[in-house]
């Protein structure tokens, strides 16, 4: 655990001292995010900030293939291939940022990159579900592209207030990492250490990192070069564990269900899919783009309910982690005692969303104000 913790601070020292030399060159170039009808922000903010980001997980990287206990994992063939295309779908980011590229250019970037991804190695080869394996190459490279062009698109999607993406994917990180970390000590691994679990806490610290500068007021954002890099990272890790992990040991495991390595990667990036699947279907039925921009996002919603950026920020953080947390305790604890902890905690965080609105709190008092006056 004491190296995992190493590797957090190099990343969060990388990403927090490059961050402003980023903002500094964007400030220069006038790379700025325009104020649009959609967004919040009431001025033009810097971007590029993912380019911080790649740097400080690339850092991470390097550092970590220089300590012993972690040199094994880069003898694999995935190790590697995941740092070249993290390079690569945060230079297309940039481009991204800087041209404004067409959404079916951008999406045919996403797709060759994550295509070359699976064809060096990092691939969805089976399903721990009842042992189901992809049965062919071919499929295994279209299910790698499909989970990583959606985790990308995803994180892109949400990312619509300061610090919202860098915080919910730090938070979702840390559940994530701590399902790979001790699954292996459940299943007696002859090693702790492995890819999915040095790349979740390397993607905490960037993201710990790149929030010193982007919480609200942001000074900063990181654009689309950091959130494609996020969801490119989450797919990635997602990839890799369920590649990794024998579907019939897992069954056999009396605190872990073998349903859980494919459902936790989803977990970790819920809100992100789900406001991409709300946001899809909305626009398609208009007879829009599915990339055609408006503003009925969730974290839109939620500053019509009354909430203050802020707290729109941590509410969405709040439901996060309930999500993530709650299963990924099911690698210690079984189900009842999973949902013993989870369904309290959907409640409270219902509550934080609607009861403690503040426009819902003023129309009822409006209306409790009505009522007594016609009596």
């Amino acid at each position: 655990m004491k190296v995992y913790l190493l590797i957090l601070l190099i990343a969060v020292a990388v990403t927090a001292l490059v961050t402003p030399v980023i903002r500094e060159v964007t400030l220069a170039t006038h790379v700025l995010t325009p104020v649009r009808e959609r967004d919040v922000h009431t001025h033009p903010i810097p971007r590029l900030g993912g380019l911080a980001m790649m740097l400080g997980f690339v850092s991470a990287m390097i550092f970590a293939s220089q300590i012993p206990y972690l040199k094994g994992i880069f003898e694999s063939p995935q190790a590697w291939p995941l740092v070249t295309a993290s390079v690569a779908i945060c230079l297309l980011g940039i481009i991204d940022d800087i041209w404004n590229l067409d959404w079916y250019t951008k999406l045919a970037g996403q797709v060759l990159i994550a295509g070359a991804m699976a064809w060096q190695g990092i691939q969805m080869v089976s399903f721990p579900v009842f042992g189901v394996t992809i049965g062919s190459p071919q499929l295994s490279s279209f299910a790698t592209v499909l989970l990583v062009v959606a985790a990308i698109n995803a994180v892109n999607f949400v990312d619509g207030l300061d610090g919202l993406a860098a915080g919910m994917l730090m938070i979702g990180s840390v559940a994530f990492f701590g399902y790979s970390y001790f699954l292996t000590r459940v299943m007696g691994a002859s090693s702790y250490a492995s890819l999915s679990s040095l790349t979740c806490i390397a993607i905490v610290g960037i993201c710990a990192g790149f929030l010193l500068h982007n919480f609200n007021p942001a000074t900063i954002f990181m654009g689309d070069s950091g959130a494609m890099l996020l969801g490119l990272l989450v797919g990635s890790a997602a990839i890799i564990v369920s590649g990794q992990i024998d579907p019939q040991g897992l069954a056999t495991t009396r605190q872990v269900s073998a349903l859980l390595p494919l459902l936790l990667p989803f977990a970790v990036i819920f809100i992100p899919l789900l406001d991409m699947t709300l946001a899809v279907f909305r626009r398609v039925s208009k007879g829009k783009s599915p990339f055609h921009p408006d503003k009925m996002h969730l974290h839109h919603r939620l500053l019509r309910l009354g909430h203050s950026h802020r707290r729109a920020v941590f509410i969405m953080y709040l439901w996060s982690a309930v999500v993530a947390f709650s299963m990924a305790s099911l690698v210690v604890l079984d189900w009842g005692q999973m949902l013993g902890i989870a369904i309290p905690s959907l409640i409270v965080a219902s509550f934080v969303t609607l009861g403690l609105a503040p426009s819902l709190r003023k129309r009822a008092l409006s209306k409790t104000y009505l009522e007594r006056k016609r009596k």
